[in-house]
């Protein structure tokens, strides 16, 4: 019997993991992620920088031993000589940030579709080269912003879209852990050791950590475009010599006003993203931790709630996200999961000779993440200048 997976391919598209080895959790959740729907299997990996560990981490992910490879550059280069019918089909990058440059571009020259982890790059320059290369390969780049993948956040997008809140007003995004108090100044962490590090890290810690993220959810939401940006860091934890808190204010095109609260060092809060949309017709509210529900309010009326359910009226984008009926809940496996559906989607037109699609993508892409290279950027020149407004001078 034909499979009539990924028609017309008619077969699992083929992973390779970058990273994802020892007691780092993000890899072994982009495994899951990419394979939850049955459209692809991961089929070769380079799990570790250091040659031997990463060919021991090969049976733990399930990868035949002579695909599990002693570094990226052996697992490209190798992979890139396979006949079509066994290479991998993309790759997905899940390692320190200072490494996604180089494994980006030697992936998308070998002809590698890419699924990244953010931030894009540690440098504004880096980022753009990445950009041309994959404009001029016509690759398919996914930015792994996976919160974009909740099914409620796409109807937040489409309901403010549509004018239902009326004229957006203001955003208010907060993105509040406290883990760094889990760590005692001179410990080595059991995990993400080099986010202490400046030269892997780079030149920011919490905000190109966790406010990439929340300046992603602000942009695919609200599609508002900055203007100008201050920014006040701080630094309050012994355990990082990066910031590890700060406040971003933006001023929008249209005049709109957007902030962004970051912290890893607020006692309790463990991933707390929430979103929160002003208009001179409505508002609206969604938290990361109860993520199938959104709350809308308009003046001297009952709040609606609405809840996660692939039976309601919802569109078919939104409906799409969703696996379980509703009151069965999904989390943050299935939203990176509908990031990773839709960039299989862009893959499949791409080997059917259709192309990438014209129109903007629901997902992530290197786009996305030069965008965030340059908030990181603006934002500690405006720290370093105690706050002084920058202009938003990016391209549209």
């Amino acid at each position: 019997m034909t499979s009539t997976i990924n028609h017309p391919l008619n077969r699992k598209l083929r992973m390779g993991l970058i990273g994802g080895g020892g007691e780092g959790f993000i890899g072994r959740v982009h495994a899951l992620a990419a394979g939850l729907d049955q459209r692809a299997e991961l089929v070769a990996g380079a799990f570790s920088s250091d040659p031997d560990k990463s060919r021991l981490a090969a049976a733990a992910f399930g990868v035949a031993a002579d695909r599990g490879y002693g570094s990226y550059r052996e697992l490209i280069e190798t992979e890139a000589r396979l006949p079509p019918e066994r290479r991998v089909d993309f790759i997905t990058i899940a390692t320190p940030n200072h490494t996604h440059f180089e494994i980006a571009q030697a992936a998308l020259e070998a002809g590698f579709h890419v699924i990244c982890e953010k931030p894009l790059t540690n440098d504004l320059d880096q980022a753009l080269t990445l950009a041309r290369l994959v404009e001029r390969t016509g690759a398919v780049f996914v930015l792994a912003h996976g919160y974009s993948g909740y099914p409620l956040v796409r109807q937040a997008r489409e309901m403010i879209a549509a004018g239902e809140l009326g004229q957006v007003h203001a955003v208010r995004v907060a993105y509040l852990q406290g883990g760094l108090w889990g760590i005692e100044p001179g410990q080595a962490p059991a995990r993400a050791a080099w986010k202490a590090d400046p030269a892997k890290a780079g030149p920011s810690g919490t905000l190109a950590d966790i406010g990439t993220h929340a300046f992603h959810l602000l942009r695919f939401t609200t599609g508002l475009i900055p203007q100008a940006i201050c920014a006040t860091l701080a630094r309050f934890h012994s355990a990082r010599p990066l910031d590890d808190y700060g406040q971003i204010v933006l001023r929008c095109s249209g005049g709109e006003l957007a902030t962004i609260s970051v912290s890893q060092v607020t006692h309790g809060r463990l991933n707390d993203l929430s979103l929160e949309v002003d208009g001179n017709r409505g508002s609206l509210e969604w938290r990361q931790i109860e993520p199938d529900r959104l709350v809308v309010r308009r003046h001297n009326q009952p709040v609606q709630i609405y809840e996660r359910n692939r039976r309601t009226a919802y569109s078919d984008t939104v409906r799409a996200a969703c696996r379980l009926p509703g009151g069965h809940p999904e989390g943050v496996f299935e939203a990176l999961a509908n990031l990773y559906g839709d960039g299989f989607d862009a893959m499949i037109r791409r080997a059917d000779q259709r192309g990438a699609d014209p129109s903007p993508t629901i997902y992530p892409t290197v786009d996305d993440g030069v965008e965030g290279v340059y908030l990181v950027q603006l934002c500690l020149a405006s720290h370093g200048e105690q706050g002084t407004w920058k202009p938003w001078k990016l391209a549209e």
